[in-house]
């Protein structure tokens, strides 16, 4: 890699590195949110909910190419944080 190539390429990561940190706070407020859900719900069969799940993708779906994402990739990144969030759940659900 040339020298020129080098220092663009530290500059684009510094860039993505930034949006890693907002994407955390994100993280955290869509955390949030998830607790609360949680605190609703009565029965631990109720932590997946298939049909909202195939909405939010399908959602995503849509709004990806809208958007000109790679829907492949948008896909993939929100079917893994709704599962990394059930397993969550799962894990944090206290009976009432």
């Amino acid at each position: 890699m040339s020298p020129k190539n080098k220092i663009k390429l530290n500059k684009l990561r510094k860039r993505l590195d930034k949006i890693d940190i907002n994407l955390l706070q994100i993280i955290k407020i869509r955390s949030e949110i998830v607790k609360k859900v949680l605190s609703l719900k009565e029965n631990k069969s109720e932590i997946i909910d298939q049909p909202r799940i195939k909405k939010i993708l399908n959602k995503i779906k849509r709004e990806s190419i809208r958007r000109k994402i790679d829907p492949k990739i948008t896909k993939r990144i929100w079917k893994n944080m709704i599962w990394s969030f059930i397993d969550y759940e799962k894990r944090n659900f206290k009976k009432k």
